[in-house]
This record gives structure tokens, sequence and C-alpha cells, in this order.
């Protein structure tokens, strides 16, 4: 049993208000053993959670609080951020859940920040209904590198596989202008740091993927490939970071050869994001690297197809869960060792 004084505080921002973000999280905490790792603080509303409890009749005690120093480490705590009466409509995108999931998200980050909370685990968003004038980003990864410090990376993650993306959410057409030797080196930078202080991991090793097909076929089908990612890469490597490639994508999965590295380099979204899913859909974990706090989310959307029918797996949830407790123990630890005078690196 962890001592309640050293727990993890993990703040958990409940998503959409219409799809199963809150039902996963439910069903996370079903398990009582789960408040043995970690004191959960939802961000969010009694009411709006017990009434998805009610429609799922899942019987999950809740305590709820005004301020964040009335949290029970016994308890699944809800810090109330809004009074008043919202309407839920399960399954269904409206501008009042995208409102009150940016209200949610942002009053967790708020305390991230203040580091009243340790880690911070976000469910999922509509990306369409919570824009507004405050929240004016592609997405959580977006908005995270706005506001806290570092330089953010998205990263899906499982055990066996971890993809970074060089380019995040943008417009496929403008993803080939984006790659520049400036981009490539601070995705590189960011992910060879975040393995070594968050994976442990001491000489990690990383693969590139190449953004044409066959790595553009010496200039057949694309010059990106030998122009810019290869000199880049090799440019990297001379300073004794170990990253490889580009690597044609399709061979490269289809092979398992990211099975011989610590970390893969996708050039934009679906090209890290499809194979990830394919291999790992329902288990894997998104972690925002680079940045001063750690977030971490499932791998999954708002899933309104499913929302209110009991359908929902956890399994990807709990997963975030349990890595962003890992991430923060292992960074904790790296800390601590390179503060120590006889540390030397590796």
């Amino acid at each position: 049993m962890v001592d309640k004084t050293d727990k993890i505080i993990v703040g958990i921002s409940i998503g959409d208000l219409n799809g199963i973000g809150i039902e996963v999280i439910l069903k996370t905490f079903e398990d009582k053993r789960m408040l043995d790792f970690c004191t959960p603080v939802l961000f969010g509303s009694v009411k709006v959670i017990s009434h998805h409890k009610n429609v799922l009749e899942l019987d999950v005690p809740l305590h709820g609080i005004a301020a964040i120093n009335q949290i029970n480490h016994s308890k699944i705590n809800v810090l109330n951020i809004w009074k008043e009466d919202v309407a839920v409509a399960l399954g269904q995108a409206t501008k009042i859940s995208g409102k009150y999931a940016a209200k949610s998200l942002e009053e967790a980050v708020k305390h991230l920040k203040e580091h009243s909370i340790d880690v911070l685990l976000t469910a999922p968003i509509n990306k369409e209904t919570i824009q507004s004038e405050s929240f004016n980003f592609p997405g959580h990864t977006e908005y995270l590198a706005a506001n806290l410090e570092g330089k953010g990376l998205m990263m899906l993650m499982t055990s066996q596989l971890r993809i970074g993306l060089i380019t995040g959410h943008i417009p496929i057409s403008k993803v080939s202008d984006a790659i520049t030797p400036a981009l490539i080196r601070e995705k590189v930078k960011t992910m060879h740091a975040s393995l070594k202080e968050d994976f442990g991991i001491s000489k990690p090793k990383i693969a590139v993927l190449a953004l044409n097909p066959h790595c553009g076929d010496k200039g057949v089908i694309g010059k990106e490939d030998d122009e810019i990612i290869r000199p880049t890469l090799a440019a990297i490597a001379e300073t004794g970071v170990l990253v490889f490639g580009p690597y044609a994508a399709d061979g490269f999965f289809g092979s398992e050869t990211y099975k011989q590295f610590d970390g893969v380099l996708a050039t934009y979204h679906d090209q890290g994001l499809a194979p990830f899913k394919a291999l790992s859909f329902g288990s894997g974990v998104n972690f925002t690297a680079g940045l001063n706090a750690i977030r971490t989310s499932p791998d999954h959307g708002t899933g309104f197809d499913i929302a209110g029918k009991n359908k929902a797996n956890a399994t990807s949830f709990k997963e975030a869960l349990f890595a962003a407790i890992e991430i923060y123990k292992t960074r904790k630890e790296y800390k601590e060792l390179t503060k120590n005078p006889l540390f030397v690196k590796r």
C-alpha cells in the first residue's frame, strides 16, 4: 500500500461530456485497487459525472470537493469547477459539451502549472465543438505546447513501440513544406531527451521514416528524403545521437524493423498513427513528450456512436494512467541522478 502522503496526484480532464470519456474514467476506477497507485482528481461536476454513472449503472463512489486542498487520498475526487446544470446529450456533438470540455481542460492545466497535481490525464475531446476564442487549437498537443514550457512532441506508445510525429495536426498538402532541417533536429532532440529522461534508456536508438514512397526512389518520386532528411540525420548522427534513416514506412512496419529501435519518428500524422493503431488499437497511449509537465491520454476518440451504451473499453485509459505514473517516477529519478555530482552521463 502506497503511503497516502506520497501518492501521485493524477488530474483528469473529463473530455467531451457527450462521449465515452467519463465512461472509461469510471470503469478504470471501478477497481478500488487503482486508488493504491494514485489519487485521482476529476475536473468537472459531480452532477454531470453522476448522470453518466446512472445511465451506465456503474457503482463508483465520488467525493465532491470545492478546492484542491480538500482531496481525499482514499477516494475518487471530483473538483466541481461549475455549479450550473449542464445538458448532457450522449452521442451528440454539441457546442455545450465542447464548451465544458474546454473548461475542464483549462482548469486541469492551471492546476498542473501550479503543481497542485503531479500529472495530467486527458479524456477525448471533439476537435470541432471545443473550438472557441480561448481554445483555438487543432488538439490537446498544440494547446499544451502553448500553455506549458518546452518543445512538445506527440508520441504514441505501448511497451513495444513508441512513435513520435515530426508534423502533427496539419493538412497533408502542407507536410512537405513543413519538413525542414530545423524541425527534424528539434523533434529528434526532443525524442532523444524523452527516451532518456522519461523511459530510462541511456543510449536510445531512433529511426526516422521517409516522407515519400520508397524513400523517393533517388528523386523519381520526390527529392525531400535525399536533399533534406538524409543529410540532416547524418549531421545529427555525427553529434553522437543514434539516429537512423530515412526508412520506407511500408517495409519498416511490414518487416517489424521497428522492434530494433527505442523510438520512431514519422514525418506526418497518419504515417505514424495508422500502423500504430493497427498494431495496438485499444491499448495504446498518447504521450506529449518534451514538456515540463507530464500528460497522457488514451489512443481513441470520443466514441459518440457507443456513448451511453456501456460498450466502451477502458484498457487504453487505464494504460494511459499507468504510463503517466511510470513516466513521473522515471523522470523524477533521472532528475535526482543528474543532480548527483558523481553521476556520469552515458
